[in-house]
């Protein structure tokens, strides 16, 4: 009708937010669909401070890791791997506790087809903190039983405090380790210490562990946070390839028969004279000899 107002057909382009009338002139340039935002962890959450990440387990009292615990600390691994302002992570459980297992409540109704559904997710979860291609430390405080001694293997190296406890006592449930613990501790210690130590469910304390090689570091437990920064905190100014280099070779190596793992070197060996971190390392060395070079991280 003449004089009635336009009437207006908004057209919602998604990707810029554009709203039209009928007769095509732009008449408003908004946002018509919120950003995507990444939600809030409940119990893991990714700090970062000046290149070093603590993967933090917040979820009391004792860290119990279940299903939820679990997809959050994939996340926050997936991150710490993809932010490039994260030279290293140290996985840490508070000052009391590291991790004192799985959630055995929400675990005693599950059946057989519950667990065959979830005991892969399980295991990458884990799996996505031992791949993160950087340093990783775990600084383990109280206990790390079950799932968190677990996910200590996870890391690259283990500071342990005085007081700490570690152990598999899933076999005192019937059950056995299910997030990596018959493999990577076979790995680590040798499959007769692990066996002992999953065959008999029994406690390990900080002393043992450090003799048999389950952690690689014992300090008062007041300081295990900050021994495992400082340590982390070395690589801020490292060649991050070179460090990516040495962690996928040994790791991959160590799954492999050895000629495969030299192959695996030899390749990230070479690669590396791709990369400006290499030039500058040996320009330095040529000039102002060992020690003393500044690397880009590329």
């Amino acid at each position: 009708m003449p004089g009635d107002p336009p009437l207006v057909v908004e057209l919602v382009l998604p990707a810029v937010g554009l709203v039209e009338t009928t007769g095509g002139s732009l008449v408003e340039l908004v946002e018509t669909i919120p950003r995507e935002r990444k939600p809030m962890a409940e119990f893991v959450r990714l700090e970062v401070s000046d290149g070093v990440a603590t993967l933090r387990l917040d979820r009391p009292k004792m860290n119990a890791l279940n299903a939820q615990v679990q997809e959050e600390i994939r996340a926050a691994a997936q991150e710490a791997s993809a932010r490039e302002d994260v030279k290293a992570v140290v996985v840490y459980g508070g000052e009391k506790v590291f991790a004192a297992g799985a959630d055995i409540k929400e675990m005693a109704d599950m059946t057989y087809v519950d667990m065959v559904k979830r005991s892969g997710a399980l295991q990458s979860s884990f799996t996505a903190v031992a791949r993160i291609p950087k340093p990783v430390v775990a600084a383990v405080t109280g206990y790390a039983l079950g799932g968190g001694c677990e996910l200590a293997l996870c890391a690259d190296v283990r500071f342990a405090a005085d007081d700490a406890v570690l152990g598999q006592p899933e076999i005192l449930l019937g059950i056995i380790p299910g997030a990596g613990g018959t493999q990577r501790l076979a790995r680590l210690v040798g499959p007769s210490r692990a066996k002992d130590i999953v065959f008999t469910g029994r406690f390990v304390k900080a002393d043992e562990a450090l003799a048999i090689g389950l952690v690689d570091r014992v300090v008062p437990a007041d300081r295990v946070y900050d021994e495992a920064l400082a340590w982390a905190g070395r690589f801020r100014t490292a060649a991050t390839y070179a460090v990516r280099a040495a962690k996928e070779s040994i790791d991959s190596g160590l799954e492999a028969d050895l000629d495969t793992g030299l192959a695996i070197e030899r390749q990230q060996f070479a690669a590396l004279f791709a990369t400006e971190d290499r030039r500058i390392g040996m320009t330095s060395f040529i000039e102002n000899g060992p020690g003393k070079a500044r690397f880009e991280g590329r």
